[in-house]
C-alpha cells in the first residue's frame, strides 16, 4: 500500500490530537477519521474501510475490546491496534482473545508507534516488549483466572502453522524463549507471542496442560 490509512478512536479529544500531531510529518500514514467512542468507532470503519484502526480500551458506549471483537467479525481487511495506558494481563489477554493484532502503551516512544503501525498495516503483529512479557509471564504461571480462554474453534492438530509446530517441539523439550529465538534465529519477543498463540489455540494455561494435551492428541 502507498499510504496506510488510519481511524483514531478514542474519547479524550487532547489524545487524538497528539496522535495526529505525531503523524501528520510523517510520510506513508495518513489519520483519515477519528471517533471519541466505541458506536461511533464502528459507524466510522464502516464508512472509510481505514487500513488500521488505532484504539483505546476504555471508551463510552462500548470499549475498546468490544470494538476489536466486532472489527474482527465483521471487516477483516481492517487491522486493529490497541493504544492504551493499561498493562494489567486482564486488558492485554482480553485484547488478543478479541482479535488485536497489536497492543502498545501509551507511553510509547514515536518511533516505535510508527514501528507498531506498519507492522500490523503490514498483516504483522506487534506487541511492546513489557506486554510480551506480561501475556507469557501470566498465561504460563496460570495467573490469568480472571480472564477464561476460548474454547478451540477446531479439533485438534488445532490448524497450528509450521512455526507454532517448531515452538511447540521446543516447548516440550522445556526451552525457554530465549534458547527458543536462538535456535529459530527469531528475537525473544516473536517466540514469545508464537508461544502465546500456541497456547491460546490449543486452550492450555500452563506448559503441563500443554504436556497432557500434546500427549492426548499425538503431537508428540
Amino acid at each position: 500500500m502507498d499510504v496506510i490509512h488510519v481511524v483514531l478512536a478514542d474519547d479524550h479529544e487532547l489524545v487524538r490530537d497528539g496522535i495526529k500531531a505525531l503523524l501528520e510529518d510523517q510520510s506513508g500514514i495518513e489519520v483519515i477519521d477519528e471517533a471519541s467512542n466505541g458506536k461511533e468507532a464502528l459507524e466510522v470503519v464502516k464508512n472509510n474501510k481505514p487500513h488500521v484502526l488505532v484504539v483505546d480500551i476504555r471508551m463510552p458506549e462500548m470499549n475498546g475490546i468490544e470494538v476489536v471483537r466486532a472489527i474482527n467479525n465483521s471487516y477483516n481487511d481492517v487491522r486493529t491496534l490497541v493504544l492504551s495506558m493499561h498493562d494489567s494481563e486482564e486488558y492485554v489477554v482480553q485484547a488478543i482473545q478479541a482479535g488485536a493484532d497489536g497492543y502498545l502503551l501509551k507511553g510509547a516512544s514515536k518511533d516505535e508507534f510508527i514501528k507498531a503501525l506498519n507492522k500490523v498495516a503490514s498483516g504483522g503483529k506487534y506487541f511492546t516488549g513489557d506486554i510480551s512479557s506480561i501475556i507469557m509471564n501470566n498465561f504460563i504461571s496460570g495467573n490469568v483466572s480472571r480472564v477464561s480462554p476460548p474454547k478451540p474453534s477446531v479439533e485438534a492438530p488445532f490448524h497450528l502453522t509450521k512455526r507454532e509446530k517448531q515452538i511447540l517441539e521446543l516447548v516440550l523439550q522445556l526451552k525457554i524463549n530465549k534458547d527458543i529465538a536462538e535456535e529459530l534465529n527469531i528475537s525473544k519477543r516473536t517466540a514469545e507471542v508464537h508461544r502465546f498463540n500456541l497456547m491460546k489455540k490449543m486452550d492450555v494455561k500452563n506448559l503441563k496442560e500443554l504436556m497432557d494435551k500434546a500427549k492426548e492428541y499425538q503431537l508428540v
